[in-house]
């Protein structure tokens, strides 16, 4: 299985909240990781909010980049795919950003369906909008809503 993560799936990789344990096992397990261009940037941006409002703590933000960035590396990246995304974004009142990941979740599957028929693409979040709009393109879902 390849799994494509978006933001909020691919911060619990390094940040030990609910759902954490869930996204572990999906990266390690998965034939190849994916993710948005955007991720690294919203990811980074998450991490510092949560060390920002959590006390600031340099060390812990500074192993937290580490983390971040070791994932990523073992990541392949999808470029932004910004027609489809706004696109997507109107079809099924998504947010921007998360209209993006899916846009790059279909580029994705395009692209490997040209090539591999027959693999399997799983879309993990942790968004019910988000995860509602995968189901209605045709993906396999993983995650749940932590709202």
């Amino acid at each position: 299985m390849i799994v494509y993560l978006d933001t909020s799936a691919f911060v619990k990789l390094i940040i030990h909240e609910a759902g954490s344990a869930e996204v572990h096992g999906w990266f390690s397990e998965a034939r190849r990781a994916t993710s948005s261009a955007i991720t690294y940037a919203e990811a980074s941006a998450a991490l510092f909010r949560r060390n920002r409002d959590a006390g600031p703590v340099p060390t812990r933000l500074a192993a937290w980049v580490l983390e971040l960035d070791s994932r990523w590396e073992r990541t392949l990246t999808i470029p932004v795919a910004e027609r489809s995304a706004g696109q997507l974004a109107m079809k099924h009142g998504l947010r921007g950003m998360d209209a993006v990941h899916l846009a790059a979740a279909m580029t994705l599957r395009d692209d490997v369906r040209s090539t591999s028929p027959e693999s399997r693409i799983a879309f993990a979040a942790f968004d019910r909008r988000l995860l509602e709009a995968a189901e209605r393109e045709g993906f396999a879902t993983l995650g749940r809503p932590l709202e």
